[in-house]
């Protein structure tokens, strides 16, 4: 994978745009083709016979709270680094751990190794993991973070981003880079082969600058499934690549009030009037400190008289009524049927008071007509 992401940049470099950077790139990139399968052999005895002429030694400070475990799987650090004749010491008094080279040390790396043990082991990685350090194709990387962050909440938040809920961000990172990544504290270690370390310390350093890790690891996900391509393996994989633009999204709320400067003038502004110069204004410069008094006390008295009918206007406010409301007219059509419904009840009231004192129905009387008629008749 590395070997197709250098090549594409050497492509890039002929080009034409910095030829010192092409030729470091070309340099690079004939160092990191690889063949497949290939592995460094291991260093043994035959390839140093003699030793090593002097003794080295490295020491690491651990926290009170690893005190325990150290103290429990000790032994078997002591037998992991028995196999490459080092020594290795704990100090519960001080709260130490150092390493050394004896005698029968052979390889100038394995104190190396060791001190990358101890450290791994002070930063709270489990012995089961960090004991890997010791094999030849392993690396590791202690990323400092503390101090990227000036906010302490700020940190918090970005470091908590780069574990995901539940470690999920911390796994997938694991999985595409094939390092363990453990976060403690000001730091952050990673344990893995030195392609992997190098994608774990941009990703660890871009979230610290607020850039979120979903970002890279698509980017990941994308050049390991580009790599099990053999075709797509010597070409440019600019193409592929997701381009994410940045949103500043945070915009300075605009105040208020807007305060206009106003136009520049190499004039400074002509000084304010005195009070002399005022009196001088109106004349009262000139009149006698009797007059000057009366008329202060006249302005005063005008003053209380205002405040004074303000006060009495405030107070009759709570004197006076609301307005009422008007009262709906009632409609012709209901005066109508009210008119209606009493001249029915009347009609009743007046046949009831017949039937009760048991009077005959009344006749209706008969015309002048009908009168005038009959008259004739008997004549």
């Amino acid at each position: 994978m590395a070997s197709s992401v250098t090549q594409g940049s050497t492509k890039e470099a002929k080009t034409g745009k910095n030829p010192s950077k092409a030729k470091n790139d070309g340099d690079e990139a004939e160092l990191l083709t690889v063949p497949d399968g290939w592995k460094e052999p291991s260093f043994s005895r035959e390839d140093n016979p003699r030793g090593l002429l002097e003794e080295s030694s490295f020491a690491t400070l651990f926290p009170k709270y690893r005190e325990a475990y150290l103290k429990e799987c000790w032994p078997l650090v002591e037998k992991a680094l028995g196999e490459s004749y080092i020594r290795a010491s704990l100090d519960l008094i001080e709260g130490s751990m150092t390493v050394n080279t004896t005698k029968k040390t052979f390889d100038p790396y394995a104190i190396v190794r060791a001190r990358d043990l101890i450290k791994l082991l002070a930063r709270s990685v489990p012995f089961e993991q960090a004991v890997r350090i010791l094999q030849d194709d392993m690396a590791c990387d202690i990323i400092k973070i503390g101090t990227l962050v000036r906010n302490r909440e700020r940190f918090v938040k970005r470091r908590q981003r780069l574990i995901g809920p539940k470690g999920s961000t911390l796994k997938a990172l694991e999985l595409l880079t094939n390092c363990y990544v453990m976060v403690q504290g000001n730091t952050v270690s990673a344990l893995g082969p030195y392609g992997g370390l190098k994608e774990v310390r941009k990703v660890v350093m871009d979230t610290m600058k607020n850039i979120h890790p979903i970002y890279n690891i698509k980017t990941l996900m994308i050049k390991q499934e580009l790599s099990k391509d053999p075709e797509l393996r010597t070409q440019n994989w600019e193409r592929f690549m997701p381009k994410f633009r940045h949103k500043n999204l945070s915009k300075r709320k605009e105040p208020k009030k807007k305060s206009v400067k106003k136009e520049y003038t190499p004039f400074p502004p002509s000084q304010p009037e005195s009070k002399v110069d005022k009196e001088l204004a109106t004349g009262e410069f000139f009149l006698r400190e009797s007059v000057k008094r009366r008329k202060k006390m006249e302005e005063i008295k005008v003053k209380q008289a205002e405040a004074l009918t303000k006060k009495q206007e405030e107070r009759n406010k709570a004197f006076i009524p609301p307005k009422e409301k008007p009262l709906m007219k009632k409609s012709v059509k209901a005066s109508a049927e009210a008119k209606l419904d009493i001249q029915a009840i009347k009609d009743k009231v007046r046949k009831a008071k017949t039937k009760k004192l048991g009077a005959l129905p009344s006749l209706p009387a008969p015309s002048s007509r009908t009168k005038h008629s009959k008259a004739k008749s008997k004549g």
